[in-house]
């Protein structure tokens, strides 16, 4: 389960201190708001007003200045398997390591959890590399690819790269 505290994580560079915390209902649309913009450059897919209350607990926000300006969300699959989801940080916020602050909470609610691995769909697998995160095949994931993937509009043309968190290693 989430926290009920939020974390305030050190400094990041160019922003005031950020705090990480789950996601409340009032989050709802600024988290739709931030997705419809990254789904529209086809960067993650669109997720319905709808999903997101259903699916509100798996989410974290990160906040400066009372504004939520990063969100990521932590999907079970299984015992073994969850998902770094719908990662997305404000075009305002790139490049001040919030999208890092937000996996590294995603991980750490996966080990609080017990899972044993995390993995991602993703454009941008040097990112994920560089946090631990390990190239592997979309076989390797049938959890995801038979309960996700295989509804996706792109299921047969899928141009993302999956990528692994082995929990159990760290």
């Amino acid at each position: 389960m989430h926290q009920p505290e939020s974390t305030q994580p050190a400094a990041v560079a160019g922003a005031e201190t950020p705090i990480i915390r789950p996601a409340s209902i009032a989050d709802v649309p600024t988290i739709h708001h931030l997705l419809e913009i990254y789904a529209g450059k086809g960067n993650l897919l669109p997720r319905t007003m709808s999903e997101l209350y259903r699916h509100l607990r798996d989410f974290f926000v990160i906040e400066t200045g009372h504004r939520v300006v990063a969100i990521g969300a932590l999907e079970i699959f299984t015992e073994d398997l969850g998902e770094v989801r719908s990662l997305v940080v404000d075009a305002d916020y790139e490049r001040r390591g919030l999208g890092r602050l937000m996996v590294e909470r995603i991980i750490a609610e996966a080990r609080e959890i017990g899972l044993r691995r995390v993995m991602a769909l993703t454009y941008v697998p040097d990112f994920f590399h560089k946090l631990g995160f390990k190239t592997v095949s979309m076989g390797s994931l049938p959890e995801k690819v038979w309960s996700v993937c295989v509804k996706c509009y792109k299921y047969n043309r899928c141009d993302e790269v999956a990528v692994l968190f082995d929990l159990k290693q760290r």
